[in-house]
């Protein structure tokens, strides 16, 4: 009887209806993560865009979706370039001062290589007009790289926010979570939640340095973004407008710290599907301990550097267990 009452008005309900979501992807790691999530959701029957440069490392068009592209101001040959810079100063043996100058260098150039191509983006007119026409109903995008977000703010959309978090805690700070130095440990600090004293002034310190850093490093979005929108922006004001935050991390891996009802952890969606070992992996495997752990690197093909030892493990499936010495490279 009950059943009969409510059938006239369940069969008035209106079903689910799919989306219209525009992706801008950080190139990279980020975009093998967020390809994953984009399968998904077209599986779910949501009709998805995805907008990226002409020249990338591992964006492609190979997924359930449409694909276009924009004019880049650089070459294929300049990106990967940059990407063998960067890993050789990654693993590098000089000291840390040096590294650390290398490395704010190779961040800056960076900065003003994606700066160019989100440029080229904002002021091709024929995407821009076709961006307002398709009436996306939100943007999806990784804030690391904030082109998405201007894009989002000049079409009045809802961004989704897809990271593992922004330099200098500017994630943090744009969520409005709190973030005070004197509990919070930073990164690269290696201070955990329980601090003394001299741990938070150096915990303070190193606060107050990525104020001065990541000014060296995102000011030209700032610039490009007060341009654009017509308004004075700064990187934590541009991005304090996302609706949603998935991080791509968890606090079994990550500092402390309270956050925000908008900021949801998915740590491990990044994880790789399990598959077979190949035979000489299988090989290596079974002439060792139980106990042991290994660690296979899989050489990309764009010539990236590696130190003489990271190489020679490689190589030759060097493998020692958690109790012995080192072997060295032996090579």
């Amino acid at each position: 009887m009950l059943m009969a009452v409510f059938l006239p008005f369940l069969c008035c309900l209106s079903t689910a209806a799919a989306g219209k979501l525009l992706v801008i992807p950080m190139d990279g790691s980020h975009w093998l993560s967020m390809k994953e999530v984009l399968a998904e959701l077209s599986s779910k029957g949501h009709e998805i865009v995805v907008v990226a440069p002409d020249h990338s490392i591992l964006i492609d068009s190979s997924g359930n979706y449409t694909m276009k592209t924009y004019p880049t101001p650089y070459k294929q040959e300049e990106l990967e370039e940059l990407l063998r810079s960067m890993s050789t100063t990654s693993f590098s043996e000089q000291p840390f001062l040096t590294r650390f100058l290398d490395t704010l260098e190779n961040f800056r150039k960076t900065s003003a290589m994606f700066q160019a191509a989100c440029s080229s983006l904002l002021y091709k007119k024929e995407l821009m007009k076709f961006m307002e026409e398709s009436k996306f109903d939100a943007v999806f995008t990784d804030p690391l790289t904030p082109c998405g977000q201007i894009v989002a703010l000049h079409l009045s959309i809802p961004t989704v926010f897809f990271l593992r978090g922004i330099p200098c805690s500017i994630d943090i700070y744009a969520a409005q979570s709190p973030s005070p130095p004197s509990y919070v440990p930073r990164l690269f600090s290696f201070n955990t939640d329980h601090m003394t004293f001299p741990q938070r002034v150096k915990n303070l310190l190193i606060s107050i340095s990525e104020y001065f850093t990541c000014s060296v490093i995102f000011s030209p979005f700032e610039r490009l973004a007060s341009d654009f929108l017509q308004k004075p922006m700064t990187l934590t004001q541009l991005v304090s407008h996302g609706s949603i935050w998935l991080k791509r991390t968890d606090f079994a891996f990550d500092y402390p710290m309270p956050v925000m009802p908008s900021m949801v952890f998915i740590g491990g969606i990044n994880c790789g599907r399990k598959k077979l070992l190949p035979q000489v992996m299988v090989s290596l495997t079974s002439r060792t301990r139980r106990d042991s752990i290994f660690f296979f690197l899989d050489l990309p093909s764009t010539g990236i550097l590696f130190s003489d030892r990271i190489t020679c493990y490689a190589v030759f499936n060097s493998s020692w267990s958690g109790t012995q010495t080192s072997p060295g490279p032996g090579c």
